[in-house]
């Protein structure tokens, strides 16, 4: 497997299993425009995935497309972030989740954008807007909810409470990543930290939350070592592939 397919097929899937995450709230989101926005959300991370997954079907070269690297494989080949597949919760929980990806989302399609591989950088360029708002939408969310009531302020401090051990994995890196850092292909996580504190501590601090102090970091996702959440996300999406195997739409 060459560093390229894996990283690429890395990005495919955490914006994939978060994409397909959101699509959870469609009829069931607390305000109809929520529901149209989380839609969006979903369809933009639907389409990087797809973009990604095409790539990465290219780079491996055994004939595979977005419908079998999505659909045909099981837990263990995915390599998603542990973030990304938690379970949507309540309101604050998806927008908490939200807003810690897209922070870190935001710079790095932007600095993917200058790759030296061409089909990564404008992939990157377009998901840079699109994660540019999904920052600000999870961002003024986080805030309302935050410095709200009682209740939302309490179920906002829970959220990030219950998800922050997964921040960590965001700004590791190994080998595949290194190798191609090097090569002016990928982009270096770890140097993304120092802007997305700047950025996630800034809403927090206006939310009138406090960002937790806990230093215990969850990781292995981009090894194939997942939560047991994933298994029930993945027999739900995958369903309709594995029923009626071929099946296009």
């Amino acid at each position: 497997m060459s560093a390229l397919f894996d990283y690429t097929l890395r990005l495919a899937d955490s914006a994939l299993i978060l994409g397909h995450r959101l699509s959870e709230w469609i009829g069931h989101a607390p305000l109809l425009e929520e529901e149209l926005a989380l839609g969006n959300l979903a369809l933009d991370l639907i389409g990087q995935a797809r973009a990604l997954y095409a790539y990465a079907g290219a780079v491996e070269g055994k004939g595979r497309d977005e419908d079998a690297l999505a659909y045909l494989r099981d837990c263990g080949q995915f390599r998603n972030l542990l973030l990304v597949e938690q379970p949507n919760g309540d309101f604050a929980v998806t927008i908490a989740r939200q807003l810690l990806y897209s922070a870190f989302a935001h710079p790095f399609w932007r600095d993917l954008a200058r790759s030296r591989d061409a089909t990564l950088a404008a992939i990157a360029a377009k998901a840079e807007k699109e994660s540019a708002y999904h920052l600000r939408h999870a961002g003024e969310w986080l805030i309302r909810l935050g410095d709200g009531t009682a209740e939302s302020h309490r179920r906002a401090q829970a959220a990030l409470d219950t998800l922050w051990p997964y921040v960590g994995e965001l700004f590791e890196s190994d080998a595949v990543e290194e190798a191609l850092v090097n090569q002016g292909i990928a982009v270096d996580p770890a140097a993304l930290r120092p802007e997305w504190e700047r950025s996630v501590q800034a809403i927090i601090a206006e939310a009138t939350l406090a960002a937790p102090a806990g230093t215990g970091m969850q990781s292995g996702g981009r090894i194939g070592r997942h939560s047991e959440h994933l298994g029930h996300l993945l027999a739900t999406m995958q369903f309709l592939q594995r029923a009626y195997p071929g099946a296009s739409w």
